[in-house]
């Protein structure tokens, strides 16, 4: 089954191009008649339509700037015996303001032929009066080529030309072997349904007019871009002027994504990674593909209790070694990325426990802990009570104190060793102060009756 493509092909004339220098944008489009299954609430033919007719529009005003609609499959209908794979025109030439031209035979054109897109590329390199602009071609399609002809054989006749093809390929809902159609072109992306059409549209025309690419390479310690889904601010740099906010992708080659970066700015780069990492002053070259390297290398940290309990909702503070600043709140059991490194974990359990621990580099680095166990305190009348941890020593650590508006205590505790001191709230002499030592096992439950 035929699915959407949108390819870019850009025409290099051999030497960089500034912004103010001519852009010629070629849009080519698919009027096959397999453009007519639906997609979504309307055809693949009416969003393709809808879609190109409002960046056509956005395009108005635009300096340096013609665009150009050639059209193929819309001139003779394909039957079971016949398919006009000649039918391909270039329904609007070159020229400056003409975007209602264009506007205007896109509301016309009906979809019922075949798919002749090797004889549509080979065609539009007559379509661009000279090769002195910045040459762009724009071709929306749903399938593969339909006749004889070889797409890739032509993409080298355009070379040989001296028209360069670096196209960005995207597929609706693309299978990646049906992508090996346009291994020739260059790279694909995919877009899944009308709303991505439109975001990755707008992408391709945004870099066709800026000519300006970045990617940001988030290494490992290897050096190795492989580092990725995690969010990226870029502010104006100096300031807190935020232009673009980013959540970090590696393409379908997993290699970091491109973007568009306006290069008449420099930029300070935060990447909100455990801890962030930031480079400051970073300077985008026009006309270029530019490349970010920041190192942001991640492990992952799981903490958990070494025998099974239902009482796991237990926070683990997160604080960077020699820093009492607290860098997360952690859930027991969840997994968390963190910069490779060493931190301090403060565990919120009854009583607190505390770990040292190295994040290495793409492996999980888990921490285990005693199971806690249940201590039931029993009064006929209301206390007046403290729980203490006995350590090594004689050292007597406070825990928590027991509830004096009830008779009835339940806590959750560490294995370990304890003493209770209380005394009746109702009797005001301290020579009624009582202790009693308990001990804490992993899933047991213990009760003391004070």
């Amino acid at each position: 089954m035929k699915k959407l493509i949108i390819a870019l092909f850009v025409s290099l004339a051999g030497f960089s191009y500034s912004q103010e220098e001519l852009t010629r944008i070629l849009f080519i489009l698919d009027a096959s008649n397999s453009m007519n299954k639906k997609w979504g609430n309307e055809s693949r033919f009416i969003t393709a339509k809808r879609i190109i007719s409002n960046s056509v529009d956005s395009l108005r005003g635009i300096p340096n700037l013609e665009i150009a609609l050639r059209v193929y499959g819309h001139q003779s209908p394909i039957t079971a015996n016949y398919q006009d794979c000649a039918d391909t025109k270039l329904e609007v030439a070159f020229a400056k303001n003409n975007h209602d031209a264009v506007l205007g035979r896109l509301r016309t054109i009906r979809a019922k032929g075949t798919t002749p897109i090797a004889r549509s590329l080979e065609q539009s390199a007559d379509d661009f009066p000279d090769r002195k602009a910045r040459n762009v071609i724009i071709l929306v399609t749903d399938g593969v080529e339909a006749c004889d002809d070889e797409p890739c054989v032509i993409a080298d006749k355009l070379r040989a030309k001296g028209i360069t093809i670096s196209p960005f390929v995207i597929g609706l809902g693309l299978d990646m072997s049906y992508l090996s159609h346009f291994d020739c072109y260059g790279n694909y992306k995919s877009a899944e349904d009308p709303a991505a059409f439109e975001a990755v549209l707008k992408n391709v025309v945004d870099k066709a007019l800026v000519n300006t690419t970045v990617q940001i390479n988030l290494n490992t310690i290897h050096g190795k871009p492989l580092e990725t889904d995690v969010t990226m601010n870029l502010y104006e740099a100096g300031t807190r002027n935020l232009k673009y906010t980013y959540v970090h992708t590696l393409n379908e080659l997993k290699l970091p994504d491109t973007i568009i970066l306006d290069p008449s700015i420099q930029y300070d780069l935060f990447v909100k990674t455990l801890p962030q990492q930031i480079k400051k002053g970073i300077k985008i070259h026009k006309n270029t593909h530019n490349t970010i390297v920041l190192p942001a290398p991640q492990g992952k940290l799981k903490v958990v209790f070494d025998q099974p309990t239902r009482y796991n909702f237990v926070d683990v503070r997160v604080m960077e070694k020699g820093k009492v600043n607290t860098l997360n709140v952690q859930k027991f059991d969840q997994i968390q990325d963190y910069i490779v490194g060493d931190y301090e974990l403060e565990i919120l359990t009854l009583p607190r426990r505390y770990r040292s621990i190295k994040i290495d580099q793409s492996s999980l680095n888990t921490v285990s802990i005693d199971a806690p166990g249940i201590v039931n305190f029993k009064a006929y009348k209301i206390v007046t009570a403290q729980i203490f941890e006995i350590k090594d020593q004689n050292i007597f650590e406070w825990v928590c104190d027991l509830d004096e508006k009830t008779n009835s205590n339940t806590f959750i505790l560490q294995p370990g060793k304890y003493m209770v001191v209380y005394r009746q709230a109702d009797m005001k002499s301290t020579s009624y102060t009582k202790q009693k030592d308990f001990n804490v096992y992993s899933n047991k439950t213990v009760t003391i009756n004070l």
